[in-house]
């Protein structure tokens, strides 16, 4: 069973958002997502200051299986990206959501966040 805290918002291509500041939202792959990529060996995202659509891609993950888009959950801006994934893009398998977070996304609506599923809907997604 993958791990899915409480504390996160979840889309149903397996990515992860979270809240962290006003308007900054913290975004990564799922626990579910990295073990069925297997061992990821390298992260590309958009730059900083690029432009992200929700739905639409704005980076890739590749691992040894397969290489896989990032889609964006939430529309915004690109506001950090995860740069010790340069070097340890394992993290992503060894910490999903804490050092494995992938990029920071300024958003014009927090509120869009609600859009997004919710723990138990997002569980209910992946039992299937």
């Amino acid at each position: 069973m993958s791990e899915i805290p409480d504390d996160l918002r979840y889309t149903a291509d397996h990515e992860w958002a979270k809240l962290i500041g006003e308007n900054t939202v913290r975004i990564g792959i799922t626990d579910y997502a990295q073990s069925s990529l297997g061992d990821i060996v390298f992260v590309s995202v958009h730059e900083v200051g690029g432009s992200v659509v929700a739905g639409e891609t704005f980076g890739e993950v590749e691992s040894t299986k397969s290489v896989s888009d990032l889609f964006a959950p939430l529309s915004g801006t690109v506001a950090a990206r995860n740069e010790q994934l340069e070097a340890s893009p394992e993290l992503v398998n060894s910490d999903p959501y804490g050092n494995g977070w992938i990029a920071e996304i300024e958003v014009a609506d927090p509120t869009s966040l609600d859009a997004l599923l919710d723990p138990s809907a997002y569980r209910a997604a992946t039992a299937e």
